[in-house]
């Protein structure tokens, strides 16, 4: 049995990133303004995550484990994410042409039409309203993931999903380097937009200034999403449904509104059904690689048990 990995792993793979990242934005002439306003809230609140264990591991308080370790879990993922959001823009930068016309012609192969999915919640408010709920809980779900295995001493399966959500992003970031797109709704639509999803037409916007070097600093207040396929929405939800299942009794209810999350990609991420199909092959292959790795090099700790707060399905 495995206790998952070790503080020297975790924080060599962040370092790791963090070096992927400084070398990306220095090929693409870009860089962090650590000393912007705007940025400050992230570096702190990062920063005060990452303090809590030490804090609270002098401590006697009954959940001082259980609040360290889902502290610890929220700086990671905070971070990998952050790290990640900020890669794709020197990235998109280092870029070129556009892979819409494929990935359209995939749809078409797969008889899927975008353009009647997004016509139909341009016509419903109420649809409208539950996609962007339901996309935007790509923020919950993990938190509460995280929390849970926290609260129940699972710190074998927060790792494995930790890893797994660090390994789709690394394969989501360098499949996108060869397929950037600017999406389906400014691909495929004419004319004035009747509705504007979540995501709106920042691939559009950005990428061409980027690639013109018109841009020089990546502004983490600022940050907009990027990358159209593979769908790292696709991907993460994909994540979600395989920790969830191991997730107690917040089983169905994480599942179902992961599943929510996916029908709600195509119109408010304004992704092609290829991107999401890529995506989810990344899902699955990083949670592959991720179950090997932890397998691998997981510190072993036999007999552990798990703390039942949250009850067992």
């Amino acid at each position: 049995m495995s206790d998952g990995f070790s503080p020297a792993q975790l924080w060599g793979a962040l370092g790791l990133s963090l070096a992927i990242c400084g070398a990306l934005l220095w090929k693409a002439q870009l860089g962090v303004d650590l000393l912007r306003p705007g940025n400050a809230p992230y570096f702190l609140a990062l920063a005060l995550a990452f303090a809590v264990r030490p804090v609270f591991g002098r401590t006697s308080f009954r959940w001082a484990e259980a609040a360290a370790d889902c502290a610890e879990y929220f700086a990671f993922f905070t971070a990998m994410a952050l790290i990640g959001a900020v890669s794709s823009y020197p990235l998109a930068a280092l870029s070129h042409g556009f892979a819409d016309p494929w990935l359209q012609r995939a749809d078409e192969a797969l008889r899927f039409n975008w353009l009647a999915w997004y016509e139909m919640a341009a016509r419903h408010r109420s649809l409208q309203l539950l996609g962007m709920a339901a996309y935007q809980s790509i923020y919950v779900i993990p938190a509460a993931l995280l929390a849970a295995f926290a609260i129940r001493g699972q710190r074998r399966e927060a790792h494995r999903f930790l890893a797994g959500f660090w390994l789709a992003a690394l394969i989501t970031l360098t499949l996108y380097l060869f397929m950037p797109a600017v999406g389906p709704l400014s691909y495929l639509w004419k004319g004035p937009i009747p509705y504007m999803p979540s995501s709106a037409i920042w691939q559009e916007t950005l990428i061409p200034p980027l690639r013109a070097h018109e841009l020089s600093r990546v502004n983490l207040d600022e940050l907009r999403g990027l990358v159209s396929a593979p769908s790292f929405h696709t991907a993460s939800g994909v994540l979600y449904i395989a920790a969830a299942w191991r997730c107690g009794n917040l089983r169905w209810p994480l599942i179902c509104l992961s599943l929510a999350m996916l029908l709600s990609v195509p119109v408010e991420g304004t992704h092609y059904l290829s991107d999401m199909i890529i995506g989810a092959a990344v899902a699955l292959a990083a949670l592959m690689l991720a179950s090997r790795l932890i397998g691998r090099f997981g510190r072993k700790a036999p007999g552990l048990g798990a703390r039942p707060a949250l009850g067992d399905a």
